[in-house]
């Protein structure tokens, strides 16, 4: 946990910031942790003090930290064209050779590409693209989006009203009418005694089919989810979830959304996660690691007929009257190029699954432990719960303590995590070496350790 306030930092922050995500009258009591530099896969804070990042940051860190490729790249922009817009028929260089470059890595045929400045915008954008396509369509009245409890899809208004998640919605008037929520695919915590994952795809389609028909086909815009949970858990989908998902949104044309914002670029063991779990999208949403987080940058891409419809409704009302001061950056644009360059140059992603493979086997060993409940994840991504009774999977006390507890417990000995209720994320840099995967499974244990100890 954090020690009391000392540092004249830490006195500036707490007399000065509002945070995200974080108990602002508990931060008046413990102060910030002030990170200070970074390199590579760890960050020292202002004692010096090293931690192994395990969590890229916010999912997001693909190349680590201080690379010197992406700063040079930024470094060369701002000297070029430190800004420019994209407002009104202008355009810059690396804005389209970064749209050119998205639309020929898609997994699917992809049409063009709308920049913005992060996920929550990303996607926030995407809602009104598609009710300002079906106005065009003719189709006034399809304009619902369903989504899943858990999900976690960003925190705009429209955005946080497609997650999933109480916190991000609570005491926020959220979600907005014509956001719908059905079930989380995580068969652990949700499947029947004795539901295979493939019966219990069957019966999520089945309840998406329902809501579908309770609602109005006619009704419905879209379907949106990501490939693997993040924010929500690391869930990874049963087997057949997505085929069985798919199937129902077209057989009632809906379009189908990959929230590719923490799985695109290597997360999941190849580049997309759509590739993963065969998703044939229609609109795609990709940020973090597109940039490796050096630069606030999003993308959209759409497909043909999502293009369509956009472009008749622009030039029957003139423009499209939408867009960001920063949407494709110049600064932003060139680094995630350059980017996407070392991702593939230094072959990442295969490394990234190879890891991946590392990092599951090792957190495996801990399966018998008597707090932990499930290990799961998919490629260079996962999650272990914690539970107090392995046969009932009930938490210790509230939900959430032992996370919290545990992730305290990692900090203190030199490893960032996260904690999603009592379930410890791990989500290290694309560039991580067997060594360090080593290091995150020995403070994994430490922490686990100091953890039992809790509830001894």
């Amino acid at each position: 946990m954090n020690q009391p306030v000392s540092s004249s930092l830490q006195s500036k922050d707490i007399q000065y910031q509002l945070h995200p995500y974080t108990n602002a009258r508990l931060h008046q009591e413990v102060g910030p942790l002030i990170i200070e530099r970074g390199e590579g896969v760890y960050v020292y804070d202002e004692q010096g003090k090293g931690y192994i990042e395990a969590m890229s940051g916010l999912w997001s860190v693909a190349l680590g930290f201080s690379n010197q490729r992406l700063i040079a790249a930024a470094e060369k922009q701002l000297h070029t064209l430190p800004f420019y817009h994209l407002f009104s028929h202008k355009s810059h260089q690396p804005s389209i050779e970064l749209a050119e470059k998205l639309v020929q890595m898609a997994p699917v045929p992809m049409s063009k590409v709308f920049f913005t400045n992060s996920g929550s915008e990303a996607n926030d954008t995407v809602v009104k693209m598609v009710w300002y396509m079906n106005n065009a369509m003719g189709r006034p009245a399809k304009k619902k989006f369903i989504s899943r409890v858990n999900g976690y899809h960003g925190i705009t208004v429209a955005s946080a009203s497609l997650t999933g998640l109480p916190v991000n919605q609570r005491g926020f008037d959220l979600p907005l009418p014509g956001f719908l929520h059905v079930g989380c695919p995580h068969h652990y915590r949700h499947a029947l005694p004795g539901e295979t994952e493939e019966q219990f795809a069957d019966r999520l389609a089945a309840e998406l089919e329902q809501k579908i028909l309770s609602e109005g086909p006619e009704t419905i815009a879209a379907f949106i989810g990501e490939p693997v949970m993040g924010a929500g858990g690391v869930i990874v989908p049963p087997r057949t979830y997505w085929e069985k998902i798919q199937r129902i949104c077209k057989r009632y044309d809906i379009l189908v959304i990959a929230d590719e914002v923490i799985c695109g670029f290597g997360r999941t063991g190849n580049m997309f996660g759509s590739q993963t779990f065969d998703i044939q999208p229609d609109i795609m949403v990709l940020s973090k690691q597109l940039s490796s987080s050096y630069q606030p940058l999003a993308a959209i891409l759409i497909n043909e007929q999502v293009f369509q419809g956009i472009a008749d409704q622009s030039h029957s009302l003139g423009t499209l009257g939408h867009g960001f001061t920063g949407s494709g950056h110049p600064v932003a644009t060139a680094v995630a190029l350059e980017n996407l360059k070392i991702i593939e140059e230094e072959n990442l992603v295969e490394h990234a699954a190879e890891m991946g493979k590392l990092l599951h086997k090792g957190l495996h060993q801990f399966a018998d432990h008597p707090l932990v409940g499930e290990i799961r994840g998919c490629g260079l991504i996962a999650a272990v719960e914690l539970v107090a009774d392995r046969t009932t999977k009930a938490p210790f006390q509230s939900l959430g303590t032992l996370g919290k507890h545990m992730a305290a417990r990692a900090q203190e000995h030199g490893m960032i995590s996260r904690a999603m209720g009592d379930a410890l994320a791990f989500c290290p840099p694309l560039i991580v070496q067997e060594a360090e995967i080593g290091l995150i499974l020995q403070r994994f244990a430490q922490a686990l350790d100091d953890t039992a100890q809790l509830i001894r």
